[in-house]
């Protein structure tokens, strides 16, 4: 009875050591499955083509695991939201269905189509994203979770303007597309309609708030549209075109961040992402160790319990178990080297936005801060140009980022 009831703790404790040991290892990554870019077949016509703009991303938050939040950072995260949505309009644009693709700050009004997007995981290793798309109108397109998971030996083999997790990319782009063709021409032009319109009650909602009214859905409907020769329409329509201007410039801006940070970010994740699976391996090691390691001691329990006169054995049996759990526990102390590593990868991973020169009628504007910083600064300097009337129809405005 001893005998039996010592055997099936032996099974006991070697089955939940090895479903412990289980949950740190890591099967190879696969990357995604091919995703071919959906593209016009001929050129459009230029009145069936909506502008896209892409927010700047949500970074998120980080994993509260303390393994799984190793290397990561705020500032790292903070630099990927602005990096994933520059290259999604790369990738965007590169189908043709679109006019223009900017990338814009967060809260911009005047989107035709606009795309928001939430960072759940980034580690080199995951990208897992939300993302969101309306138009104009307040309709939502789409919301949807997309996932990619990739090996290090991914980021070898990387040509020009792409990226590792390309699919995740594909993927959005190829969504966007579906739901953009399901779409009318008569309704591709009402939700210009409806961004001109907005735009135009956001600049000055004296005049044009009542044009509009949001249903408790946050649906928009036309009430009137404004009348083509209305000077304060035209007015706006200005003041539009040169918001615009400093969208382009702004992406310029976004364009040599994006370069910049290429190279370094690329590197990054591929040694995060080869550190973290050095240190799978060295657990798993490690957890083998001192599985065979109790395996043995327990073993020699059994042969005591079973009166087994054969000692030398049994305490060769000990002897290794000891030695084995003791090799573990020495393999498990390198963790902290490739803990190390990761961390200090991340910290030396960081950024720092660039002030903006705007000139307005022969005055100089300096915006400075964030890129959400400088276009809320840009913004509330053509608020106060329009209420003002001073002018700006004829005005002459140069930007220089």
């Amino acid at each position: 009875m001893l005998i039996k009831t010592t055997k099936l703790i032996l099974l006991i404790t070697v089955l939940s050591m090895l479903s412990a040991c289980a949950s740190t290892v890591s099967s190879q990554r696969k990357g995604d499955p091919p995703v071919t870019l959906s593209k016009v077949n001929e050129e459009l016509p230029e009145a069936q083509l909506m502008d896209v703009w892409i927010e700047l991303f949500d970074p998120g938050e980080l994993p509260t695991k303390e393994k799984d939040a190793l290397g990561l950072s705020k500032e790292i995260r903070e630099a990927e939201a602005r990096y994933i949505p520059i290259h999604l309009r790369s990738v965007i644009e590169k189908t043709g269905y679109w006019g223009a693709v900017r990338v814009v700050p967060y809260d911009t009004e005047g989107a035709e189509v606009l795309l928001r997007g939430l960072i759940v995981s980034s580690d080199g290793s995951e990208l897992k994203l939300k993302v969101s798309a309306e138009d104009a109108s307040g309709r939502v397109w789409f919301r949807k979770t997309y996932k990619g998971e990739v090996e290090p030996g991914s980021y070898d083999v990387l040509s020009e303007n792409t990226d590792s997790f390309q699919a995740v990319y594909r993927l959005i782009a190829n969504d966007l597309a579906k739901f953009r063709n399901k779409l009318t021409d008569q309704e591709r032009i009402a939700i210009r309609q409806y961004a001109d319109v907005r735009f135009a009650a956001d600049m000055a909602p004296d005049a044009f708030a009542g044009h509009l009214q949001v249903d408790d859905k946050g649906i928009y409907h036309l009430n009137r549209l404004p009348a083509e020769n209305d000077p304060a329409f035209q007015r706006v329509q200005v003041i539009r075109e040169r918001d615009f201007m400093l969208i382009d410039t702004l992406n310029g801006q976004f364009d040599n961040y994006y370069l910049e940070m290429g190279v370094p970010y690329t590197e990054w994740r591929k040694a995060r992402s080869l550190e973290a699976e050095s240190l799978r391996e060295v657990k798993r090691k490690a957890n083998t160790r001192k599985i065979l390691g109790a395996m043995a001691i327990l073993g020699a329990i059994a042969l005591e319990a079973s009166g087994s006169s054969n000692g030398t054995l049994r305490d060769v049996m000990v002897l290794g178990g000891a030695v084995a759990i003791k090799q573990g526990m020495d393999i498990n102390a390198q963790s902290p080297i490739h803990q190390a590593a990761i961390e200090e990868l991340g910290e030396s991973f960081s950024s720092e936005a660039q002030p903006l020169v705007v000139e307005v009628d022969g005055e100089v504007h300096k915006l400075t801060g964030s890129a959400e910083s400088q276009y809320q600064q840009w913004r509330a300097l053509m608020r106060e140009i329009y209420a003002s009337e001073t002018g700006f129809g004829s005005a002459d405005i140069t930007l220089d980022g």
